[in-house]
């Protein structure tokens, strides 16, 4: 996971600690935790986690660019700039409304196992749970297939243009930021024995600093190989035989053959109606359904009158959050070796069931949050808006930050790691098994109102992912924050496993809360029978970027919280 640098962690906790009552000082956003204006503009928009990123996304705009070219050169140059949650060794997942269409369509470019990697493989070899480095979690990475996808159907440039100021950065070098930085030193502690991870990432011995000036020429030489060769030069050709040649030798299943036969699906997002917003997410293997369904059974609770700082509001979220986690563990893999009940789901019906089983006022211990190895997770999210008034909203990963260590010959990118999140259960909804996708933390995710596009956004951090979605929507909706608010308001976490020192499950899990609740709303939680951990991060609590339209006014909002070094920008 992603943490802050002590320092970052510090400028935060002091802001969101200042109170706006009695004894404190008036902010000018009249919150009680740190803020900034909105963006705003008129002719496009970007927000990024990395501010240099963000500019390359605005640069293909004023060019010319679609938001879909913008986006797939932020994401390249963020593939550059911080490996530590994206990279095309790793998936993607992207939500496009298309202005002209007035359509909204979802594309699903996650990579599936290799056709090796069986449940009696791993029975024969001894393996009895699917480890997070090394050779054999890794799974085809579709990234790269899914900027070809997106480009082929959304794309004005040619891929060569848009793919140059990733390419330049990647010769030149360009300076790390401060929460990169330190996610980068913590990954390289467990990475850094894999072949080829040092030679790459860590020059004179070790990772680049804050401020340091890093320059990546393998990527700069296959992000120019990509760019003249298209898709099959990664998946067909000269690339895919250096991932095959390197896999086999370190005793890794994934091979040439599995890269060949990769494609991208294109899906239709499915939604839910929240107090009249259409929140619009995209179906299994990915967890965007589990904010649906978190969203369904809030619903009927008058969450604007319990307020953000209450008991009761973190009580109701932290059940509703408990019951989605048990059918996301049950039910959600790839739907093309399962039939996962979407439909179901979602429907305000079940969620009416499930909700009469919350007790108001006692935290409940007998339904799990769901299987605790998806708790981790690091990933990039982005959003672009053009002039023309199409959005796109994606997400990348490697999973685990770096992904698996598998760092390929002189490529210059390292390999995910999503493997790991198959089950060994045989008969599980996501058991293993060859050609499949497994269940996946990375979700986008769009808000509609009256067939408009109205917020496309996005929040990282492997399982708090749809429980921040749902915050946002609450904050948004409920609690009338505006774009940047409802990013930078304090979050909930809650985790189904027990503290790390800990040998046990702790029956109920543990809500985590950032800085900026009150102490009385922790001790009435500890009173309904939660376990809270507060004031304290692990940088759990995400990364969060928007963009909404405001067509009354014809212009963009954009946002980028302080939780990352992002940042929004538009012309």
């Amino acid at each position: 996971m992603n943490r802050l640098s002590k320092a970052a962690y510090s400028a935060i906790l002091i802001m969101t600690s200042v109170s706006v009552t009695a004894g404190g000082f008036d902010r000018v956003t009249g919150k009680s935790f740190a803020s900034r204006s909105e963006v705003i503009a008129s002719s496009g928009m970007a927000a990024t986690s990395q501010p240099l990123a963000t500019q390359v996304a605005l640069d293909i705009l004023k060019a010319g660019g679609s938001a879909v070219d913008a986006a797939i050169a932020a994401n390249a140059t963020l593939g550059l700039m911080e490996p530590t949650g994206c990279g095309i060794g790793g998936d993607l997942f992207a939500i496009v409304w298309d202005a002209d269409g007035k359509e909204l369509t979802g594309l699903n470019a996650s990579g599936r196992s290799p056709q090796r990697l069986t449940l009696q493989y791993l029975r024969d070899n001894g393996v009895s749970k699917l480890p997070p480095r090394g050779p054999l979690p890794v799974s085809v990475p579709g990234a790269v297939d899914g900027w070809f996808e997106l480009h082929n159907r959304y794309g004005r440039l040619p891929m060569s243009e848009i793919l140059a100021p990733a390419i330049a950065y990647a010769e030149k070098g360009f300076p790390v930021s401060e929460v990169i930085a330190d996610a980068w030193e913590r990954n390289a502690e467990n990475l850094a024995e894999y072949p080829g991870f040092a030679e790459t990432f860590m020059p004179n011995g070790r990772t680049p600093r804050k401020g340091e000036v890093f320059s990546n020429p393998r990527l700069a030489a296959t992000y120019e190989t990509i760019a003249e060769g298209g898709r099959d030069a990664f998946y067909s050709g000269a690339i895919a035989q250096k991932i095959d040649s390197y896999m086999q030798e370190r005793g890794g299943l994934l091979e040439y053959s599995d890269l060949a036969a990769h494609r991208s699906e294109w899906v239709q997002p499915v939604a839910t109606n929240y107090r009249g917003y259409d929140i619009y997410e995209l179906p299994p293997n990915g967890q965007g359904i589990a904010a649906l369904q978190i969203l369904n059974i809030l619903e009927s609770y008058d969450i604007a009158a319990m307020g953000p700082d209450s008991a009761q509001y973190v009580h109701t979220f932290v059940e509703a959050k408990k019951l989605a986690f048990e059918d996301r563990a049950k039910f959600y893999a790839d739907m093309e070796f399962v039939d996962v009940p979407v439909d179901t789901l979602i429907s305000k019906g079940y969620a009416a069931k499930r909700r009469m089983l919350i007790d108001d006022k006692t935290a409940a211990k007998n339904y799990p949050a769901g299987n605790t190895l998806l708790e981790d997770g690091d990933t990039i999210y982005l959003t672009v808006a053009d002039s023309d008034g199409n959005m796109v909203s994606l997400i990348q990963s490697n999973f685990r930050g770096m992904g698996s260590g598998m760092t390929p010959g002189d490529l210059g990118f390292i390999l995910q790691d999503r493997g790991e999140l198959f089950s060994l259960q045989e008969g599980h909804a996501n058991v293993v098994e060859p050609g499949k996708r497994p269940f996946h933390t990375i979700i986008p995710a769009f808000i509609m109102q009256d067939g408009e596009p109205l917020v496309s956004f996005g929040l990282m951090g492997g399982a708090m992912q749809p429980q921040g979605h749902a915050q946002i929507v609450v904050n948004l909706i409920d609690f009338k924050l505006n774009l940047q608010e409802a990013g930078d308001a304090a979050r909930i976490r809650h985790s189904g496993s027990s503290q790390p020192t800990d040998e046990v499950m702790l029956d109920g899990g543990i809500v985590h809360l950032e800085s900026g609740f009150s102490q009385s709303t922790v001790d009435a939680l500890k009173k309904m029978g939660h376990a809270v951990d507060y004031g304290q991060t692990d940088g759990g609590y995400g990364g969060y970027q928007a963009i909404r339209w405001d067509s009354q006014q014809g212009v963009y909002y954009g946002a980028s919280e302080s939780r990352k070094d992002g940042q929004a920008a538009g012309y």
